[in-house]
């Protein structure tokens, strides 16, 4: 059966058996694991999945592609081993299904045009991900690890909840069809929401969107938007923070500094 790609919902089939190994292999899956999967389409990673894990929960929003699933797995779903949820991912809530109360890890190709929403879906989540592999957009990965040294609003919102790590580089030709950028397999180690036992997390988010507010002025003016000049000056002293320090060179100890001070 074959099944022609939806540009609609940003999909391209990965089509790299090599790739699909490095992404199973960083999420170092184990025999209890639950794996969540964005977006199957054909299965070609859902097979290697399978292999690897107790159980894996999909979530297809293609309707064709939940047929063709249902059918090319049909011995996993009998078997309680696939769980295939035809749904928008968006209004996916991990909290609500109970395969997932024990814990799972999130291993998926994701679509490109929602990368951040689905970042932000399950980091947020009470129900956090253990672990997340992603294959995103090369230039996106590199954004959130910030390679260049350079911080962004969404490698702190990152930062936040885990430890993001650049994998490998995957070609346009690794895909069906071929998108117009280079891929990147993205893992996020470590999650958790720790940080905000000690603060207030739309506080938090609410510093850190005004300090990137306009990336080319100074922290400081950025942050007069929601607080007193004198009440920044006292925050930055104690934070060893300069003066005329731009939101890009803060590390995450520095915002949650400034978060808890200001």
């Amino acid at each position: 059966m074959k099944i022609k790609a939806k540009k609609s919902l940003g999909q391209h089939f990965l089509n790299s058996e090599g790739v699909v190994s490095d992404i199973v292999s960083a999420a170092s899956i184990s025999k209890t694991d639950t794996i969540v999967e964005i977006g199957p389409g054909r299965g070609v990673l859902t097979e290697k999945l399978l292999i690897s894990a107790k159980c894996v929960v999909a979530i297809e929003k293609d309707s064709r592609l939940v047929f063709f699933l249902q059918e090319k797995f049909a011995k996993d779903i009998k078997r309680g081993r696939f769980v295939l949820i035809n749904e928008d991912i968006l209004k996916f809530n991990p909290s609500n299904h109970k395969v997932l109360a024990t814990g799972y890890k999130l291993v998926a190709n994701i679509p490109y045009y929602i990368t951040g929403k689905i970042l932000r879906l399950f980091l947020e989540n009470d129900s956090r991900p253990q672990k997340m592999v992603l294959l995103v957009q090369k230039e996106v990965a590199n954004r959130i690890v910030a390679d260049d040294q350079k911080e962004s609003i969404l490698s702190m919102s990152v930062k936040t909840y885990g430890t993001p790590l650049f994998i490998r580089e995957v070609s346009a030709s690794c895909f069906t069809p071929q998108p117009k950028v280079d891929s990147a397999v993205l893992a996020i180690e470590n999650i958790s929401g720790i940080v905000f036992s000690e603060i207030n997390k739309d506080v938090f988010f609410n510093i850190l969107k005004t300090g990137f507010s306009q990336k080319r002025k100074q922290l400081k003016n950025n942050l007069l938007k929601i607080k007193n000049e004198e009440k920044i000056v006292v925050a930055f002293s104690v934070c060893n923070i300069p003066k005329n320090t731009r939101a890009e060179d803060l590390t995450m100890k520095d915002w949650l500094c400034l978060a808890k001070k200001l």
